[in-house]
């Protein structure tokens, strides 16, 4: 059998699955539950605010939960004065007395004589890793209600972009509230893709929006700062006439800005597609730039997906026509941002920052981001695919990234009982 976990007394106890006899505390008192209170996942008791009626007497306050009674001593609880409010110890097995810091004994309710036969053995069904080759619950996916899957994924699109707004709120610290070097940031990591995202992220944590502003009308000034920046312009002979130009231009701007970029991670080529290459990226991001002055300002007002398109015309400059690498010439063709780029850039920067900016002004968006993500095509990569295997369709950005959601923050951590589709099982 499937050792129990704490995450099942949570969902036991949060959804009342005790049978409807009276059951009995350690102390053998009549316990009955009036109400189970508000889940907690931060720090204190497990959940605040239950009523229980223990004996004649009707008890309000916390309640705890452990696999054993003696893990509130490991757990160093009756240290704790959050812990004074606990009124009852739930527990799947009791081992050990436990009382408060007054002396006072905590009555204690033990559930695995409680717990019908069934959820175990739904919950065991559920984590037999012998069952799957992808997710937990890859055998039970037809039988799952479709109004109820629906629903969650709605609730997991949102839940995406508040755990993206994290970061936005942590760049706009750093950035002294300035939205617009926040959108630069996000679009150096978007530009970045999954290898190089950390590398250029650093190069839009060491390069101050001010200098993109300053020089934003020159885009050879523009492309020699990212490039030189991110150590792809070389301190050895230059490879051809452009790469000397380029570097010539960074060596003026880094002294005339006093640019540093020793901390700026170098970004990669291995394993990308010569168009993914950083050389190509950051110079399509530096003609961007020179475009498009107030870039934030218009993605924030911009009306509809056509107008975002328009604001994200973009190419390389000419000497990338034929080049993907300084120095070898490649079979010409104007590297401009294709559609299917920019929606990415659309589904990881533009609708997250636009939800947090939104929020921050007071204003509710989420319908508006529901529809511009449904109009995106769906995101392709292995957890994506793994889903569609299982008959889970993912026809638009709405569903993958609620799908994406799905399986980063409960799949891959096996947190099925605080997922909707795991707890039905369950239950």
């Amino acid at each position: 059998m499937i050792p129990v976990k704490e995450d099942l007394l949570h969902f036991i106890w949060k959804y009342n699955k005790l049978p409807l006899a009276e059951m009995l505390t350690s102390g053998k008192e009549p316990v009955r539950i009036k109400a189970a209170g508000t889940h907690n996942h931060l720090a204190g008791p497990d959940f605040f605010n239950a009523q229980v009626f223990i004996g004649d007497q009707l008890w309000a306050g916390n309640v705890e939960i452990h696999l054993k009674s003696s893990d509130w001593y490991a757990h160093h609880h009756e240290k704790d004065t959050n812990y004074n409010n606990v009124i009852l110890h739930v527990v799947w097995e009791d081992d050990a007395t436990v009382f408060r810091s007054d002396n006072s004994e905590i009555p204690t309710l033990q559930l695995k004589d409680h717990i019908s036969s069934e959820l175990l053995s739904n919950y065991e069904a559920l984590f037999d890793k012998r069952q799957k080759s992808f997710i937990n619950c890859e055998k039970n996916m037809p039988q799952i209600d479709g109004f109820l899957f629906r629903n969650w994924l709605e609730r997991l699109f949102i839940e995406r972009l508040e755990r993206k707004s994290n970061l936005i709120l942590e760049m706009l610290s750093d950035s002294k509230n300035d939205w617009e070097q926040v959108l630069f940031k996000l679009l150096l990591k978007g530009f970045g893709l999954k290898i190089n995202g950390p590398a250029f992220l650093s190069l839009g944590q060491q390069l101050n929006f001010s200098v993109v502003r300053k020089v934003r009308a020159e885009q050879h000034q523009l492309e020699s700062i990212f490039l030189g920046m991110s150590h792809l312009l070389g301190n050895e002979i230059p490879a051809d006439a452009y790469q000397l130009e380029l570097k010539k231009e960074y060596d003026y701007l880094k002294h005339k800005f006093d640019l540093d970029d020793s901390v700026v991670q170098k970004p990669e080529f291995f394993k990308l597609r010569p168009p993914n290459f950083p050389t190509i990226r950051l110079s399509q991001l530096a003609d961007l730039y020179c475009k498009q002055e107030n870039l934030f300002s218009k993605l924030m007002t911009a009306s509809s997906l056509e107008d975002l398109y328009l604001l994200f015309e973009a190419q390389a400059s000419g000497y990338w026509d034929d080049h993907f690498t300084f120095g070898k010439t490649s079979r010409k063709r104007v590297k401009k941002l294709t559609k299917e780029f920019i929606a990415l850039q659309f589904i990881n920067v533009l609708i997250p920052l636009k939800f947090c900016y939104s929020k921050a002004m007071g204003k509710e968006v989420s319908s508006e981001l529901v529809a511009i993500a449904r109009e995106l095509k769906s995101e392709q990569n292995t957890v994506i695919n793994s889903f569609v295997d299982l008959k889970v369709p993912s026809p638009n950005a709405h569903s993958s990234q609620a799908l994406l959601q799905l399986y980063t923050a409960y799949c891959s951590k096996n947190k099925c009982l605080q997922c909707a589709v795991g707890s039905s099982l369950v239950r």
